[in-house]
């Protein structure tokens, strides 16, 4: 019996010093406020809160794009090759789809593998079409349907910190990744 609890409260004890890292306090302008569901490729719900403790860089794409949206990804995948390995258990890349109607947790999925970006830290993230739009409205990225099969959008790259405030945003297609990565290597956390 007494290996047994023993055995019990080593993996309790193991268990709670893999949770995630504790923020004092959350700012106001914390984009871990919002209250908002969301899910992620694998079909898991979830809300950004539960990226509390590591950085983000964010894009909102949608799968079926064939504009802007593959050069988004480009962008993405160039930002993490830069990031040092370091940094980049520190760092978690968001893609938001503005098409959660089309872009089911499955087609996430799919679009992951094929582009090469599953696993850490990749989360490719759909939601609600008002939940949609307010993370839009925050990070003052518009995006329109146009036909029933597509969007006109901004490209915009954010960045935010550990405690989910936005410390910089880069605009256009093709953006400067060596700056992305200087911005997520400067933010004091």
């Amino acid at each position: 019996m007494k290996k047994i609890l023993t055995l019990l409260m080593m993996g309790i004890l193991t268990l709670s010093c893999q949770q995630k890292p504790k923020i004092d306090y959350l700012p106001s302008n914390s984009i871990y406020n919002l209250n908002s569901t969301w899910t992620n490729q694998d079909g898991k719900d979830m809300q950004f809160s539960d990226m509390i403790g590591k950085n983000m860089i964010v894009v909102m794409i949608y799968t079926t794009c064939k504009t802007a949206c593959p050069l988004l990804v480009a962008d993405m995948k160039k930002v993490k090759s830069q990031i040092p390995e370091d940094l980049l258990k520190e760092t978690n890349l968001v893609l938001v789809s503005i098409d959660p109607d089309t872009d089911t947790p499955d087609k996430l999925n799919a679009f992951a593998k094929t582009n090469k970006m599953y696993g850490e830290p990749w989360v490719f993230l759909r939601s609600n079409e008002d939940d949609t739009k307010e993370f839009a409205n925050i990070l003052s990225m518009k995006y329109k349907k146009i036909s029933p099969v597509e969007f006109s959008h901004s490209n915009i790259i954010s960045v935010f910190n550990k405690k989910g405030e936005m410390v910089s945003q880069e605009e256009g297609a093709g953006i400067n990744a060596e700056k992305v990565v200087n911005d997520l290597k400067g933010i004091k956390n």
